[in-house]
């Protein structure tokens, strides 16, 4: 890329130059079956993030800590709180998980969806209580709970394996975080995900926030739609998604070349996020097929880490769905 104002960004907090996109388009021409493996490379001085640039404060801000009460220890991906009306009426719409209870405060003007969570509760056999506000604020791990909290069996995990299957004539299209640990923007992420139709989400266990209240809320019930995966280590994961014919993606500002410019057939594929503020961790990046960035032309020197997901989530769609449409109908079946 040239001139001075085309920086590569997605997921760090620095700045970094993407490379001449070239070589590594190239990369990608004259495949045929399993993609090839052209590493994206160790990295450069510069893509470690300098800050928190995503307005992430790394801990997991959002979910209220208590003074009096220590939360409980989480398991597994969580997800047994659900706050947020949007969250609660999609959790007993979608029924991919049972709930076992709801709470509303009391004295709340009765919306049309606050009286859709109550009847969708009866005809589901849910018990629903009213509470006093402060009791439900007592309960709420949550900022602002919409006066409606549910308390539900966990998000059951999926296998890595099952996520990398082609599911109905679709070839997998995954996203997976690489230490996110805001739960605004992990709910944020899962909902673009949701909603641009990925097959399934990629967490690591360890250092990073999983299926929280604040992420319930802000994914807007996504969670109930996606199925994900929870993996012990991510770069161990990135080379069993590559064992299986995926293509990895890394999200990273100094990638070798822009999102807008890879060549993207209908094979499966997975995009990698970094964490906010230090990107793509070393073993993750040197793992991936290939790094792209996402150029700015602005001041500023990185985009919020869901922002930066949202655009390259649909860009990847675009792409696999318009290298579909040239392949014509054998190609069809793997395009979202």
């Amino acid at each position: 890329m040239s001139g001075p104002k085309k920086r590569g960004a997605a997921s760090g907090g620095a700045r970094g130059q993407g490379r001449n996109s070239s070589r590594a388009a190239g990369a990608k021409s004259g495949r045929s079956g399993a993609p090839g493996r052209g590493r994206g490379g160790a990295p450069r001085s510069g893509s470690a993030g300098a800050g928190p640039a995503f307005g992430g404060s790394g801990a997991q801000r959002g979910d209220r800590s208590r003074t009096n009460r220590k939360a409980p220890e989480q398991r597994g991906l969580g997800g047994t709180q659900v706050e947020g009306r949007h969250a609660v009426r999609e959790l007993l719409l979608a029924g991919t998980r049972k709930a076992k209870e709801i709470l509303i405060a009391e004295g709340m003007d009765r919306a049309d969806i606050l009286d859709d969570i109550v009847e969708l509760a009866q005809d589901l056999r849910v018990p629903v209580r009213e509470v006093s506000k402060k009791k439900l604020d007592g309960v709420s791990r949550t900022e602002a709970s919409q006066g409606v909290v549910a308390v539900a069996d966990p998000i059951k995990e999926r296998p890595l394996e099952e996520l990398c299957e082609t599911q109905n004539g679709m070839a997998p299209f995954l996203v997976a975080v690489d230490g996110v640990t805001d739960p605004g923007n992990l709910g944020a992420i899962i909902r673009t995900a949701e909603c641009a139709g990925v097959s399934g989400m990629v967490l690591p266990k360890h250092r990073a926030v999983h299926v929280t209240p604040t992420v319930t809320k802000a994914a807007a019930g996504a969670v109930e739609h996606v199925p994900m995966a929870l993996v012990g280590g991510l770069p161990r994961a990135i080379e069993e998604m590559q064992r299986a014919g995926v293509w990895v993606l890394g999200l990273d500002m100094g990638g070798d070349v822009s999102i807008h410019e890879v060549a993207l057939g209908a094979e499966p594929a997975c995009l990698v996020m970094g964490a906010e503020g230090a990107g793509l961790s070393r073993l993750v990046r040197e793992r991936c097929d290939q790094v792209v960035s996402i150029p700015l032309a602005g001041q500023l020197s990185s985009l919020n880490v869901s922002t930066a997901a949202a655009l390259a989530i649909y860009e990847v769609v675009r792409r696999r769905g318009s290298e579909a449409r040239a392949e014509g109908p054998a190609g069809a079946a793997g395009g979202r």
